[in-house]
Formats: structure tokens, sequence, C-alpha cells
């Protein structure tokens, strides 16, 4: 194996790692900054996926990969990411079904956030912890929203990732390989948006029910979320363009260039 498929692998991997790491973090909503941006966009504080936090390192794999190997390598490691995520989902489906143990309970320091017909008691009195069927109810919130969110991801990794690679490739022809900041972030910037409205849609939809648009008083909406999110993932697509150029500079000063046939 040569240096230049060893780096391959190794950002391969890398992208492949955060991509799981997305999907299992990515079901936590948070507040960003509450008490210094109480009034957010729309009177509410920004609520952001916390998969925001990892996801763009993809794109920036992606793009420094399309960079060094071509097009063709960059779907191929896309395409290596969605199977992954395929075998999760259904390894994660898998464990949820499983039947919990009895012996598989939880500390009483979280007996507070369940019904009192789900805490343990010793002989004296002394509550001990949570039984079997709350940790069960507890494993499959936090893993079932994973599924539905790998299935709207899924989706819209496939057609942002593809995305991305095509028009990173249209404008390196357009431009005869000059302005790598254009292409990078002209191509992140569109598939971004476009991976942000299809999972958000899905996700917080079908998971937690949030309508698209505010009516009657109701609070936060889907299309805010996706306004939001993707306010910071423009900010985040801008930051990354010295780090681009930086990642394709130490391949090249390693001596790692691509063989013929990559593009």
């Amino acid at each position: 194996m040569t240096r230049s498929d060893r780096a391959y692998v190794f950002l391969a991997c890398c992208f492949v790692g955060v991509l799981m790491l997305t999907n299992v973090i990515g079901t936590k909503l948070f507040a960003f900054l509450p008490d210094r941006f109480p009034g957010g966009f729309f009177g509410s504080p920004f609520v952001l996926p916390t998969g925001i936090i990892t996801y763009p390192i993809t794109f920036w794999i992606t793009d420094i990969v399309s960079e060094v190997w071509g097009k063709r390598r960059a779907d191929l490691m896309v395409i290596y990411g969605f199977a992954l995520s395929l075998l999760m989902l259904v390894f994660v489906s898998i464990a949820v079904w499983l039947p919990p143990a009895e012996a598989w309970t939880m500390r009483p320091t979280v007996a507070a956030f369940f019904s009192p017909d789900h805490h343990m008691f010793d002989g004296d009195g002394v509550l001990t912890g949570v039984d079997h069927h709350a940790a069960q109810a507890a494993f499959a919130f936090t893993f079932e929203a994973p599924g539905v969110l790998l299935m709207a991801s899924m989706l819209a990794y496939m057609v942002a990732q593809l995305l991305d690679n095509f028009l990173f490739h249209f404008w390196k022809r357009l431009t005869a390989g000059r302005h790598l900041w254009l292409r990078n972030n002209g191509s992140t910037l569109i598939s971004q948006l476009v991976d942000t409205i299809i999972v958000n849609s899905i996700f917080l939809y079908f998971v937690f029910e949030m309508p698209f648009f505010a009516s009657h008083g109701q609070g936060l909406t889907i299309v805010q979320v996706i306004i939001t999110a993707y306010f910071f993932k423009m900010i985040m697509a801008l930051l990354d363009t010295p780090w681009i150029y930086a990642g394709v500079f130490v391949l090249k000063e390693l001596g790692i260039e691509p063989e013929p046939g990559y593009d």
C-alpha cells in the first residue's frame, strides 16, 4: 500500500467515524447561548441539533479528498459511509428490540425522571434504583430516535455529499483548477442547505412532531430550526476554508499525490 493509499484510508476512516458519531449524538436539540441571545432569530433562543458540532467535518474531509484524489475516490468514500450507516441502523434496531434483563436497572439519582411505579426499594424502604422497564424505555427513546435520524440522514447524506462532490468538480473545471476557496465554499454552502432541509424536516416532524410553521401561538417550528442551523453551518463552512488549504498543503508536503486515473 502506497503512502497515498494509507492517507486516503485514514481520511476515509475519519469520515465514517465522524458520520457515525453524528448519527448517535444528533438527536439532541440544544439552545446556543440562551442567556446572551435570548431572542434568537424568532423571539426564542437559537435551537440547534447537536449534529451540527460534528457533521460539517465530513464536508471538510470530502473536499480534501476531492481535491487530492478526485471525484471518484470522494464518491466511493460517501458510499462507504452510507453502507455503514445502514448497517448501524440494523444493529440499533436489533438492540432496541431485544428484551431487557431484570438485572438491568438504573441508579436512584435518576428516579425523579420516572414514574414511581418504576422505583425500586430495599427492605428498609430506601430507594435503590429504577427498574428494567424504565431502563428499556430510556434506551429505546435514545436509540429509536437515531433510527429515524439515520433514515433521514442517510437520504440527506447521499444527496448532499454527492451534490457536494459534483459541484466541487464542476467549479474546479470551470476555473481550470484555480480558486480552491470558491469550489470549497460554493459546493459546501449549497449541499449543506440541501442536507439541512431534508434531515431536519424528516427528523423533527416524525420524532418530535414539530410543526413546519407557527400557528395559534405555537413555539419552535421546523423552519426556524432549519434557518438557525443553516446560519451556523454557513459560518462554519466559511471558517473551514483555511483548514482546507492547510489539509491539502500538508498532504502535498508529505509527497501524497494522486496516481493517474484517480480523477
